[in-house]
């Protein structure tokens, strides 16, 4: 692709030339989130992609965004187990469920595409280090400054400050929400689609006040309320998204 991959501009060698505006981090976000759409729910077979990371989101040359590699990829339904990833590359964004049990679903998907909308937010790793000695993971990083609502703090620095609180917060919490610990209570890509363009804003704010984003609760024992104004079907364009 002639603008590489997302993970070259996040943190890779064209980082340090700050092309990712808010603008196109927002696109890249919806991009992703269609192509998946496209293959999760409107495939024939439906397809799990498998390897959701920023090196398989591809950028061409307007900066729009192209999921490629399937590296795990699965036609839905796939009754065959298959062995652990133990790849680093796929370190940071393998579900919990799959490090267990070892099956690839369209809810690690949903995890591995909610670490990628950190990612955008942020500017940080997956796994980072910390006082190069010990390593903490994106996620709960992020956790305990959207409870407070510190967005501005969760914001990449790159962003120099320009880009939309309301859209950052959009995206912080349709990410973590992604990322539940638990696979039933994330959101699918058809409700998290909307969410992203804004399109759910009743489902969003009862998405903020949901006990996962509580300060006094480390895990949230209700899951991910069904946003309103669901996607129906699927423009062809969603599938150019697919490969590059």
């Amino acid at each position: 692709m002639a603008n590489s991959s997302l993970y070259a501009h996040l943190h890779g060698p064209h980082s340090a030339e700050c092309l990712l505006d808010w603008r196109r981090r927002i696109s890249i976000a919806i991009n992703t989130a269609r192509a998946l759409l496209y293959l999760h729910h409107y495939a024939t077979p439906k397809i799990i992609h498998g390897s959701i990371k920023t090196t398989n989101v591809l950028l061409d040359s307007d900066f729009q965004a192209h999921v490629g590699d399937f590296g795990l990829i699965r036609f839905i339904p796939d009754g065959m187990d298959h062995e652990k990833i133990t790849s680093e590359s796929q370190r940071g964004y393998l579900a919990p469920e799959y490090i267990m049990f070892g099956k690839p679903t369209a809810g690690c998907d949903v995890y591995s595409f909610g670490i990628i909308l950190l990612e955008l937010a942020s500017g940080k790793r997956p796994i980072e280090k910390s006082c190069s000695v010990k390593t903490y993971g994106i996620r709960n990083w992020v956790l305990p400054l959207a409870r407070q609502g510190r967005y501005d703090e969760i914001a990449d620095s790159k962003l120099s400050d320009k880009f939309s609180e309301s859209e950052l917060r959009r995206m912080v919490l349709v990410g973590l929400a992604c990322t539940h610990s638990e696979s039933e209570k994330r959101p699918t890509m058809l409700e998290v689609v909307p969410l992203l363009k804004g399109e759910s804003k009743e489902t969003l704010i009862k998405l903020e006040r949901d006990e996962l984003f509580s300060s006094d609760s480390m895990v949230s024992s209700q899951g991910t309320p069904t946003p309103d104004g669901g996607t129906d079907s699927v423009p062809k364009e969603d599938q150019e998204l697919v490969g590059a």
